[in-house]
């Protein structure tokens, strides 16, 4: 952690040359302004940096798009990845004409989450542990225009490679379908790949826990970073997928978080681990079902009443419901079990007390993690406030139950369309507090109302497939 003075003495040391001033659009993505060192003074850390507002989606018009980024130096970290010594601060978002936290950014609103918890009484901590899955590739190409569409994958995992002549130099050792996890060496052939990112976070402030190869044959990974409170977890969030993203970039190959890639084998999600603390106490430990607290039970109980209107913050792409199918290896089911990985929330096994708290399996590293962790707790807190019970738990395989068994268990959205519907109708719960604001929410299902137009009016290879002859 790093003080204001701290950065200053860094840039007055000369031990850098650019200071990067960073923030994340309503959609997840990364944006970044660079300016000399000797160019930040105390004022300028104090004040910040004007930028365009206006072209940011969904944020301001051109009649008021001047807005401020303001660095938070704790956040203070060298990028890896620059030639010249570059010092990256995460930045909120102000609004000039108040100087508050602007109510479309995405960090000031798990601000003002975290803010929530701590008014409402019921907490003063939430803690957040999400385990983002990617795929790394060897190269994608795709296009779509008046004259048709494709895209090809390239990678040499994957199973369609194992026919290729590759020069002569095909070495065989790769991955089956639905057979990529925790392979050694070489039929796990990014081992080095994934220790050189675990070694760049690490230098970056973000603590590994483990890494490894993931079930999909081509090329699914994931790292594992440890559990922090929300928005410094969501900031960890964005320096790992920059981090990969770099790390594939230098290694010659391309790394993506879309859920559903590869068709036929298993999507990428983004187990969300949460638990609320009070006072140094674990909120969530109790004596009821797996060592939850009433609480615990309540909170499971406001994600799943919510879940639907979560999943346009949590699963957020048109492709993350490619992942989200009945009947696959993904968690549709809103049902609660303790170490049933069939189920949409989870409570893992633990060995301690202060390590209760459940697992949310339906998401997937599109959300927007300032977005979707704020989102989830002011779900569970809902939950608590209204002492919503989840019902029984689920203890059998959801996968694979009777058909009558089957339909009395809810299930998350089919689509992007159901999920915007969905928040639209059910918003109250996150605009408690100023969290969320309705602004902010009508700008977001806009913006994604204009992706789900988009694929609807693009032709799709596989409709040739099913219509051309008819």
């Amino acid at each position: 952690m790093s003080a204001p003075e701290d950065v200053l003495k860094m840039i007055a040391d000369g031990e850098v040359a650019f200071v990067d001033f960073r923030f994340t659009d309503t959609l997840g993505k990364e944006h970044h302004l660079t300016v000399p060192a000797h160019t930040v003074d105390e004022e300028r850390m104090e004040e910040g940096v004007m930028f365009d507002g206006s072209s940011m989606p969904g944020w301001k018009g051109v009649e008021a798009s001047d807005m401020v980024l303001v660095p938070d130096a704790s956040t203070a970290r060298l990028d890896p990845f620059r030639e010249e010594t570059t010092l990256i601060l995460t930045c909120d978002v102000l609004d000039p004409a108040d100087l508050k936290g602007y109510d479309r950014d995405p960090r000031s609103i798990a601000k003002r989450a975290e803010n929530y918890l701590k008014a409402s009484g019921l907490g003063d901590t939430a803690y957040f542990g999400p385990e983002p899955e990617f795929f790394v590739f060897d190269g994608v190409s795709w296009d779509d225009d008046a004259s048709g569409c494709f895209v090809k994958v390239h990678s040499d995992e994957g199973g369609w490679s194992r026919g290729l002549d590759m020069n002569g130099s095909n070495l065989g050792h790769r991955p089956g379908h639905k057979g990529g996890y925790v392979p050694v060496s070489p039929v796990d052939s990014f081992a080095d790949m994934r220790s050189e990112m675990c070694l760049l976070l690490e230098q970056q402030g973000v603590p590994v826990e483990i890494h490894h190869h993931e079930v999909a044959g081509p090329g699914q990974l994931e790292i594992g970073t440890r559990f922090s409170t929300l928005v410094q977890r969501a900031d960890w969030n964005q320096i790992l997928k920059y981090t990969v993203h770099n790390v594939a970039h230098v290694y010659g190959k391309t790394a993506t978080f879309m859920p559903k890639p590869i068709v036929g084998d298993n999507g990428s999600g983004m187990h969300v681990h949460q638990s609320i603390w009070k006072d140094g106490q674990n909120l969530f430990a109790g004596n009821g079902y797996a060592g939850l607290s009433e609480f615990a039970l309540y909170y499971i109980g406001g994600i799943i009443k919510h879940a639907r209107a979560l999943n346009a913050l949590t699963n957020p792409s048109t492709n993350s419901y490619k992942r989200l199918v009945p009947h696959f290896e993904a968690p549709v089911k809103l049902a609660y079990s303790a170490r049933n990985r069939s189920a949409s929330i989870r409570i893992p096994y633990v060995g301690s007390p202060k390590a209760r708290r459940v697992e949310a399996r339906f998401p997937d590293p599109m959300a927007n993690p300032y977005l979707s962790f704020a989102a989830l707790m002011m779900a569970g807190l809902d939950g608590v406030q209204n002492k919503i019970h989840p019902g029984d738990p689920a203890d059998k395989n959801l996968y694979d139950l009777p058909p009558e068994e089957d339909a009395k268990i809810p299930t998350v959205c089919a689509s992007l369309e159901q999920a915007l519907e969905a928040l639209d109708a059910d918003r109250e719960f996150l605009t408690r507090g100023g969290v969320f604001s309705n602004d902010m929410l009508d700008a977001y299902i806009e913006l994604k109302w204009a992706e789900v137009t988009r694929l609807r009016m693009t032709t799709h290879p596989v409709e040739f497939d099913m219509y051309y002859s008819l």
